[in-house]
């Protein structure tokens, strides 16, 4: 077997490395042959020299193999999900899982915890009384082929390489490199056993992608990865330059959930945004056969109900109270402290520097910048007004929930600093900004 070394030296002078010399590198990570230091060099090297499309195609696919993965028999619907590169206020995944398996699909959801200004699927689920989001791989199947979706975390058996890759790269300023990037969510990805995926690839003052092109090139290289590895994948890339929603906090976001798919109160960039992503899965998975079409599925499915049942159950299967949509603040933390934040000047809001909302979120103890941090569930801000609103003495930038009056005080001042008022409303940029498109089961 080629050394580890050799094959650090071999992309270190930027040439390309061989399928096979891929995969015994990732075999070493996996049986610990491989040193962390060992790591650090390789990842580093693929950060200065980049990788080819077929070297990223061999990277993901010997990352997805490192672990298990899971296999889909007798079912009567495909097999999806997505993936986003998080933001905040980014409740996606709450809404577009139950809407995606209202219409015929099978969604088996393994999600992350928010890390630094972004907020965690798994966090906001967490914050519902009994929900559990850990059951074992034979259970996790079940709650998919009974229920038609089920969301949890990932598993020591599913792209293993992955996670200890991905710890080293952490400490060693290697998270930016774009092959990197990639080979750790499609190996997760193609270890759920998917049939289709759509990327929800933001860009903005909240994402770690900040400029929009960057964002349209990153969603072009994912996209032909995935086919390149069998996995059909569109991508939409959408704008992050201020909140997704009118939440930012996790029970608040669970509730802000709740009231959307109860048709109650709905934030329209939030709405286009899955709207879109629903579609391009149910297209991808062959359920529509045009993205329009798509597009009128998930508006019925949310008018008629079907979209809040899926998710009811869901949350009644994995544990949580039967009787959630129907009252959540009984269930949901409430923070001691909810009162709305006034601007120093009267006008319209001309900008928001997103991340640091996130970070008001995480001062507030809704968030994590360690992987051990605690979170405080009840935290956040809500009634967040975008871009466009216009506040004053009467009409605040946001509501801020804490637990105690000194962070109320210090999120306050990060609400009002983050928010640049002007004179003049500007004009409001679409959210979604370009659609890459892959191939899909109709093809």
């Amino acid at each position: 077997m080629q050394l580890a070394e050799e094959i650090i030296l071999k992309k270190r002078d930027g040439l390309s490395l061989s399928q096979a010399e891929i995969r015994a590198f990732i075999d070493g990570v996996s049986n610990h042959s491989v040193s962390d230091a060992q790591i650090a060099a390789f990842a580093m090297a693929i950060f200065f020299n980049g990788m080819t499309l077929g070297e990223e195609k061999d990277l993901t696919l010997a990352m997805r193999d490192s672990g298990e993965v899971l296999c889909w028999e007798n079912l009567d619907g495909p097999v999806l999900d997505k993936h986003s590169t998080g933001g905040v206020g980014d409740l996606v995944s709450l809404l577009l899982g139950p809407i995606v398996a209202s219409c015929g699909a099978y969604i088996p959801m393994i999600s992350g915890r928010g890390l630094g200004h972004t907020g965690g699927t798994l966090d906001k689920l967490d914050s519902i009384p009994g929900f559990d989001t850990r059951p074992d791989k034979a259970r996790f199947q079940q709650l998919v082929r009974e229920n038609g979706i089920a969301i949890i975390g990932q598993t020591d058996d599913l792209a293993p390489a992955d996670r200890r890759i991905y710890a080293v790269r952490d400490v060693t300023a290697t998270v930016a490199s774009t092959p990197l990037i990639i080979s750790s969510i499609l190996s997760k990805k193609l270890a759920e056993g998917l049939d289709a995926l759509v990327m929800d690839i933001k860009y903005g003052s909240g994402a770690f992608t900040p400029k929009a092109e960057q964002a349209v090139k990153l969603a072009r290289n994912i996209s032909r990865v995935a086919a390149a590895a069998g996995l059909p994948c569109n991508a939409v890339v959408t704008d992050m330059e201020q909140p997704l929603a009118w939440s930012a906090g996790n029970a608040l976001e669970v509730r802000e959930a709740v009231a959307f798919l109860k048709g109650e109160e709905q934030h329209a960039r939030l709405a286009m945004v899955v709207e879109e992503l629903s579609a391009e899965l149910l297209l991808l998975g062959g359920l529509a056969g045009t993205i329009e079409e798509g597009r009128q599925m998930v508006r019925g499915a949310l008018e008629s109900g079907r979209a809040a049942e899926q998710f009811a159950a869901m949350v009644t299967a994995q544990g949580g109270p039967a009787s959630l949509l129907d009252n959540p603040e009984l269930f949901l933390p409430a923070a001691a402290i909810a009162r709305p934040v006034f601007p120093v000047t009267a006008g319209y809001v001309n900008a928001i520097d997103t991340r640091a909302i996130g970070m008001a979120v995480i001062s507030l103890g809704g968030g994590r910048q360690r992987v051990d941090d605690a979170i405080d569930p009840s935290v956040g801000i809500s009634n967040i007004r975008g871009i466009g609103f216009q506040v004053d003495a009467e009409v605040p930038l946001g509501f801020v929930h804490a637990a105690r009056e000194e962070d109320w005080n210090r999120a306050a001042d990060q609400l009002r600093n983050a928010c640049k008022i002007g004179a003049e409303a500007i004009e409001l940029q679409p959210v979604i900004h370009a659609r890459i498109e892959g191939s899909s089961m109709n093809e």
